[in-house]
């Protein structure tokens, strides 16, 4: 039987192990990058999976005055879009270091979920 200073000396290099994990994933987070649609592909946005913008791209074809409310409702669209495809990402990388730490299904650890 571990005494009750060897059992207090693991948690607490599991414990770190668990934030070794968790600060490698958030590096990983914002190396991953998706883009968001919208109007067919006339409106682009990047992010990465944690959601930092990288780039908003319009076709010149909407370009006109007359188009402004339809290209801001597209940018919002496209927002949504990336920020679904990013919260997706974020989730599938998450399920995989609770995964690799071997908890239980359904218990999720603050942060991770």
């Amino acid at each position: 039987m571990k005494s009750m200073e060897e059992m207090i000396q693991a948690a607490q290099q599991a414990a770190e192990t668990i934030q070794t994990q968790m600060n490698d994933a958030q590096v990983k987070l914002d190396s991953i990058e998706v883009e968001g649609v919208a109007g067919g592909g006339l409106v682009k946005v990047r992010c990465t999976a944690k959601g930092r913008i990288l780039g908003v791209s319009i076709d010149e074809s909407l370009m006109k005055p007359e188009e402004k409310q339809m290209v801001e409702d597209l940018v919002a669209a496209a927002f949504n879009d990336a920020r679904g495809k990013a919260d997706r990402a974020s989730n599938e990388e998450m399920q995989k270091i609770q995964s690799g730490i071997g908890l239980p299904p359904g218990f999720n650890l603050p942060g991770m979920g």
